[in-house]
């Protein structure tokens, strides 16, 4: 088959304004959707829109294997992103923008361009051995209830036969120094991801006029929860991704691992120096004190008070970390879940992860691939309820310096033009030899 630029197409995804607001509002995905589903039907891939509402839109195909016997693999990136502020940025942020290298514009890493880099290697004539489901869903950037979460709640047989997912956040390339000078580049690739736990903290209290003594103050109350909840230090607990990562990143670099005590952990993420910095968010639990309402007049006690709180927790953490918190939280202060999503823990050793590393390696023969956890959390939230083992697998090259973990979301969004078609290289072998 011909090739296909993984540049114009990504570019062409970028030019799809797909800005998700938030809270239901959005510009809809159902242009780049129908853009998706063109071109597999192109090259010889039928595939389906699914709409749990008007422009809010899924494409679903599936490719069949060779060998029939073999578990199915689900590939899976959205197609909705987060807004953009024109004024902000050096180049509109949906022009797809070739400048000085890279492809500018909203979507560029988060997460369009492995969107792009699948369709390419689909047009490349993709011959996997086992089955492969694409999936290219709405809404991941808000909460998944008109796409991921909303398919697998309602279209669980699109996804029959399936043992993994690849998508986002995961083995791209990392330099870092080792301990003799040498630079190591890192390909981290995502086995886990921490839960969201989304809270909202009710206090409630006797009413009152502000000039008078009142110890049932339902703000009194919620500021002291929130405080002893901002002040708690939460333990060192390693999961078997984060100790895999630990253990295998300190021998690439040759800076000795103490995984001994919590303080021990903590020393030897500090070692690692720009290393480190992959893991601090996932050593611990976090709850982080966020939002606040309370009163509607300085001279009156109001009888509530309310307050959210981000959590991420950690895999198997959960029962421990919801007991601490209803212990700091005091009296008069409930809690409920504005938002909940359980942790994703895929296996550190398996086939899997071992053919994504042989795949980075063909590519990049010095590779170092380690596993990850990533602290927030994608839409493997909803496909490893089906069983799935998710991975962070989008694979890119970047160059050394170059500022890849506040693309996402941030202003001047780009991606390297030739670590873009390195990553398909990579992705396209990986899924045909997996």
């Amino acid at each position: 088959m011909a090739e296909v630029d993984v540049v114009s197409l990504c570019a062409d995804l970028i030019r799809f304004d797909t800005t998700n607001y938030g809270g239901g509002e959005a510009a809809g995905e159902r242009l780049a959707a129908e853009y998706v589903a063109e071109f597999l039907d192109r090259h010889g891939v039928p595939s389906r829109i699914l709409e749990p509402e008007p422009q809010r839109s899924n494409v679903i195909a599936r490719i069949p294997g060779t060998d029939p016997t073999l578990p199915a693999l689900l590939v899976q990136g959205h197609l909705d992103v987060v807004p953009a502020r024109a004024a902000d940025w050096s180049v509109p942020p949906f022009s797809g923008e070739v400048r000085d290298g890279f492809l500018w514009g909203r979507g560029a890493v988060d997460m369009k361009d492995f969107c792009a880099m699948v369709l390419s290697a689909v047009a490349s004539g993709l011959a996997p051995r086992r089955d492969l489901v694409l999936a290219f869903v709405a809404d991941e950037e808000d909460r998944g209830d008109y796409g991921a979460h909303w398919l697998v709640k309602e279209h669980a047989d699109l996804f029959e036969g399936c043992a993994a997912a690849i998508s986002e956040s995961g083995g791209y390339s990392y330099h870092v120094p080792a301990a003799d000078g040498r630079k190591v580049r890192l390909y981290p690739v995502g086995t886990a991801e921490r839960g969201t736990a989304h809270l909202r903290l009710t206090a409630s209290g006797r009413a009152g006029h502000g000039s008078r003594p009142n110890a049932e103050n339902a703000v009194v109350r919620l500021v002291g929860a929130l405080q002893r909840i901002a002040d708690h230090r939460w333990p060192v607990q390693l999961t078997p991704t984060v100790r895999a990562f630990l253990e295998r990143t300190g021998a690439a670099l040759g800076v000795p691992v103490d995984l001994s005590s919590g303080d021990a952990v903590d020393e030897t993420v500090a070692r690692l120096g720009a290393a480190g910095s992959l893991v601090v968010p996932t050593v611990r639990n976090s709850t982080t004190p966020t939002m606040l309402e309370a009163g509607y007049k300085v001279n009156v006690i109001p009888s509530t008070a309310t307050a959210q709180v981000d959590v991420r927790v950690l895999p198997g953490t959960e029962d421990d970390l919801f007991a601490v918190v209803d212990s700091l939280l005091g009296e008069g202060v409930t809690r409920e879940f504005v938002a909940h999503q359980p942790p994703v823990q895929a296996p550190v050793d398996s086939p899997w992860f071992d053919a994504m590393a042989e795949a980075l390696r063909a590519e990049d023969p010095e590779a170092v691939v380690v596993p990850y956890c990533m602290g927030g959390g994608t839409d493997a939230k909803a496909f490893s309820q089906l069983g799935m083992a998710c991975y962070g697998f989008a694979p890119l090259a970047l160059p050394e310096g170059f500022p890849y973990r506040a693309m996402a979301h941030g202003v001047d969004e780009r991606v390297p033009v030739d670590g873009l078609r390195f990553g398909t290289r990579v992705l396209t072998r990986f899924l045909e030899s997996c």
